[in-house]
């Protein structure tokens, strides 16, 4: 007659198999917000924000910047701003007045 494993032992596998699923339900978890997120980015992917039309890209002082032209909205990239302030430096611009509001 084979043994019974005792409470203690199957708690513990139940505990291990518990582990083990919850890390599978993470893990798919997050391969679906990767998912969504690429495909939310691919959707909106140089559309404006503000009204939905097509960015166009124009470079200004070296930077490239994206600009919707039916709302005539100008969108910058991470960084962006700073690199123009940067080649306004010597000058009173509004652009570094901008960025020190943001500082």
């Amino acid at each position: 007659m084979p043994l019974k494993p005792s409470e203690k032992e199957e708690e513990y596998f139940a505990r291990l198999e518990a582990q083990k699923k919850k890390k599978l339900a993470e893990e798919r978890e997050k391969s679906l917000k990767q998912k969504e997120r690429d495909e939310l980015k691919q959707l909106h992917w140089m559309h404006c924000p503000k009204c939905g039309s097509e960015l166009q890209t124009i470079t200004y002082q070296e930077v490239e910047i994206d600009r919707c032209f039916s709302c005539n909205g100008l969108w910058l990239d991470e960084g962006e701003l700073e690199k123009i302030s940067k080649t306004d430096a010597g000058k009173s611009s509004m652009i570094s007045a901008v960025l020190r509001i943001f500082k």
